[in-house]
């Protein structure tokens, strides 16, 4: 299946994807995912944690750049993983890039998702509103980061740079862009699963 999102942030091209490659920056934006392994420079190893009332999920899995240009400001990402305690899976190419706005900077999003397992019972046709819900809620974070004071609260409540989680301690350069696309798909679809497993069993 094929995801699309887009935003506009209100911030100039080059700031906005500056921003997106540094890890320190981007990774309060994207609670539950964290990189766990740097492989080398185009490969990574992470996981994804959530938490939904009692259900809790965890999945593992990889990301490989395939793509960066930077001069036109696109990123490409291969990413899949797998349920650590189930036989959910997914595997998504994500291509995003930039483009200068009259507003600022729109970020666009495509994913080509592939589920299997359970993850695969999800309707189709409910998952682009959701991840487009999501994907605004990441913007606000994003935007609120990049005009936020020195020693600012951040909108999630994460620590600054200095005091960053050793997980995601060390910059890894273009895959920050590509892994908050990859992220908003995925937990979008995993909202939207457990919402309807609820809705189901109530």
């Amino acid at each position: 299946m094929i995801i699309e999102n887009e935003f506009t942030v209100a911030k100039p091209l080059d700031q906005v994807w500056d921003y997106l490659l540094d890890v320190h920056q981007v990774a309060p934006c994207m609670p539950g995912a964290e990189l766990t392994e740097t492989v080398d420079d185009r490969n990574w190893k992470g996981r994804l944690s959530m938490r939904f009332g009692p259900v809790s999920m965890s999945f593992a899995g990889s990301v490989s750049m395939e793509e960066r240009d930077d001069a036109a400001h696109r990123v490409v990402l291969h990413a899949k993983g797998t349920e650590q305690k189930g036989k959910g899976a997914a595997d998504a190419r994500v291509t995003s890039w930039l483009e200068a706005a009259d507003a600022g900077t729109t970020v666009k999003m495509q994913a080509d998702m592939t589920l299997t397992g359970a993850a695969a019972q999800l309707s189709r046709g409910l998952l682009p509103e959701v991840s487009k819900r999501l994907t605004q809620q990441f913007a606000d974070c994003l935007e609120q980061s990049l005009g936020g004071a020195a020693g600012a609260a951040d909108p999630v409540g994460a620590s600054t740079p200095s005091s960053a989680p050793a997980a995601v301690a060390k910059p890894v350069g273009g895959i920050r862009l590509g892994l908050s696309a990859t992220w908003s798909v995925l937990v979008s679809f995993f909202r939207r699963l457990l919402g309807g497993s609820k809705t189901r069993h109530a």
